[in-house]
C-alpha cells in the first residue's frame, strides 16, 4: 500500500490547530495532514531575519522528519499560516500609551506601552513575511506556500480583536464544531466572504502590504483551497 504524502501545516498556536486542524484533514483527506504548532510566531523570534528565516522553517520540517523517520520525498507540501499583526503599517500608526499592559489592535493603529519595541518587531516580522511569501520551496525541494490571517486568526474567523487566551480557545472549539462536518460551508466562508482576498497569490501579498490592510480583516488562505470544489 502506497504511503500517504504528508501535508505539513505550520500554525502559530493551539487555537489555530483547534480551529483548522480537523478541517484541513478533511480537505486533504487523500494525504496525511500534520499540524505543527509553533506556540509563537517564527517571523518575530529574536535572531530570525530575512537571511535565515527560510532555513528556520526548513528546520521545523527536518526535525519532524527525523523524529518520525521520514525523508523529503514523503512531503507533499508545506502550508504556513501566519498572523499579520499589523506588521506592514507605517511607524506613525504605532501609538505609545503608557497606561496599557498589553497590545491593543484596532483597524487603524496599534497602541502599546513601548512603540519603539513594536516598530522594531514590525520591521523584523514584515521583512521575514515578505521573504517567505516569495519562497516556493523549503528544505531544498519541498513545495512551500504561506498564507496570512489579518490581523490574526480570531479577526478573520470570528471578526474579533484583542481576544484573551480563554476566548481564543473557546472560539476555536466552536468554529471547529460548526465546520468539521461541513467542508463545503467552510470553503464558502473562507473563499467568498468580504475578507477573502481572491486575487493571484503574488497579488494577494502585494495587497496586504499596502496602507492599513495588515490591521484590517483580510485573508488569502482561500487560495490554498482553489483546487477543491465549493459545494
Amino acid at each position: 500500500m502506497t504511503r500517504k504524502k504528508i501535508v505539513f501545516i505550520i500554525v502559530e498556536g493551539p487555537s489555530d490547530d483547534e480551529a483548522l486542524g480537523v478541517i484541513f484533514s478533511r480537505a486533504f483527506d487523500k494525504n496525511a495532514v500534520y499540524v505543527e504548532v509553533m506556540h509563537g510566531d517564527i517571523t518575530s523570534v529574536k535572531g530570525n531575519h530575512s537571511g535565515n528565516i527560510v532555513g528556520k522553517v526548513g528546520d521545523l520540517l527536518k526535525q519532524y522528519a527525523k523524529s518520525n523517520h521520514y525523508s523529503k520525498s514523503d512531503f507533499l507540501e508545506v502550508i504556513h499560516i501566519m498572523d499579520t499583526d499589523g506588521a506592514f503599517i507605517s511607524e506613525e500608526n504605532v501609538v505609545e500609551d503608557h497606561s496599557l499592559r498589553t497590545l491593543q489592535y484596532s483597524l487603524s493603529e496599534i497602541r502599546c506601552k513601548d512603540a519603539a519595541l513594536i516598530r522594531s518587531r514590525n520591521k523584523q516580522k514584515s521583512e521575514n513575511m515578505d521573504k517567505l511569501s516569495r519562497q516556493s520551496q523549503v528544505w531544498d525541494s519541498v513545495p512551500y506556500r504561506c498564507y496570512y490571517m489579518s490581523s490574526n486568526l480570531d479577526h478573520v474567523l470570528h471578526n474579533l480583536l484583542n481576544c484573551s487566551s480563554e476566548d481564543k480557545e473557546r472560539n476555536a472549539f466552536l468554529f471547529a464544531k460548526k465546520y468539521k462536518n461541513a467542508l463545503g460551508e467552510f470553503l464558502q466562508f473562507l473563499c467568498k466572504s468580504d475578507f477573502s482576498v481572491n486575487t493571484g497569490y503574488r497579488e494577494s501579498w502585494d495587497f496586504i502590504k499596502e496602507g492599513l490592510h495588515s490591521l484590517e480583516r483580510h485573508s488569502n488562505l482561500g487560495l490554498c483551497f482553489k483546487d477543491i470544489s465549493l459545494k
